[in-house]
């Protein structure tokens, strides 16, 4: 049973290290890859990502219809109908 143990743990411990040093070269590589970027340059690109973010968004609503400018023409002509009739009932009451 004591040896059983003994080798699970020697595995375990390799295992972590592999891992440990996989973790390390990763953020490593990472480290080398935007070792040339300013703030202006991060700041543009977080700009950039949430105006294509937005730019998605928009086409999947009038993929998935809504967004679709029949519906937006729909509900405009019944709010100017609304209005009108709430001017005409003005108009009528005051005099």
């Amino acid at each position: 049973m004591n040896e059983v143990l003994l080798y699970v743990s020697v595995i375990l411990a390799s295992v972590s290290f592999f891992l440990c040093c996989y973790a390390c070269a990763r953020v490593g590589k990472l480290l080398n890859s935007v070792k040339g970027l300013d703030w202006d340059t991060i700041a543009t690109l977080t700009g950039d990502i949430g105006t294509i973010k937005k730019s998605i968004q928009t086409l999947n609503n009038r993929i998935n219809g809504l967004n679709s400018p029949k519906l937006n023409d729909e509900l405009l002509h019944y709010a100017m109908k609304q209005q009108n009739n709430v001017h005409d009932i003005k108009k009528n009451i005051g005099g």
